[in-house]
């Protein structure tokens, strides 16, 4: 008697069965775009590969250029003594170089204070903003001390520096007043800060 041969049964699906619609659909998608089954690291949950993503305030974004750069440069951490030293130290080296380099220029002493006074005012702690128009125009007539031209000893002196604060007035005018608005627009942003933070703990 002939034996008839059996084939082992085959587990599993078929290959000539056909997929349903959602594998082909899935499958055909994710050869498709390739990364398109990955996560992406910025989710749904705003999570990637370092935890949170902290995206910068609409305050930050809207900033102008001029607002940003002040922002950068670092933060104020002179006390009034300290202020009225730097400015004074400053303008003393400026007026040095002047002599050195530009003979003695009045325009270039006056020009350069304009900046230091920024600097003053902005370096200058939040208590001792009242400070900074202070110490300024003391600062200007120090450092003019190396500038002025005079002879005959400290009369001399005396009197070409008089004279030079006297021609020299619209720079000292200028950085004063420089000084004295970059101050007040920090005393009022301090005082706001408080009173929010009150109104917080009330």
């Amino acid at each position: 008697m002939e034996q008839h041969r059996t084939r082992p049964p085959q587990h599993g699906p078929r290959r000539s069965a056909p997929l349903p619609p959602q594998g082909r659909r899935g499958g055909a998608a994710s050869v498709r775009s390739g990364t398109a089954a990955r996560p992406s690291p910025s989710g749904p949950a705003g999570r990637g590969n370092g935890g949170p993503q902290r995206y910068p305030s609409a305050a930050r974004r809207n900033a102008p250029p001029v607002d940003q750069a002040v922002r950068q440069l670092p933060g104020p951490r002179l006390t009034g003594l300290g202020g009225g030293l730097f400015c004074a130290a400053v303008m003393l080296a400026i007026g040095c170089l002047d002599q050195l380099l530009f003979d003695s220029s009045l325009t270039v002493y006056g020009v350069l204070f304009l900046p230091v006074c920024t600097l003053t005012a902005l370096w200058v702690r939040g208590g001792d903003l009242v400070i900074a128009p202070i110490v300024v125009p003391i600062a200007f007539a120090v450092g003019l001390l190396t500038v002025a031209d005079g002879s005959g000893g400290l009369s001399g002196r005396l009197v070409a520096l008089v004279t030079a604060l006297a021609t020299q007035a619209g720079w000292l005018y200028g950085g004063t007043l420089v000084a004295g608005v970059i101050s007040t627009v920090r005393r009022v942003r301090v005082m706001r800060r408080r009173v929010a933070q009150r109104r917080r703990t009330a």
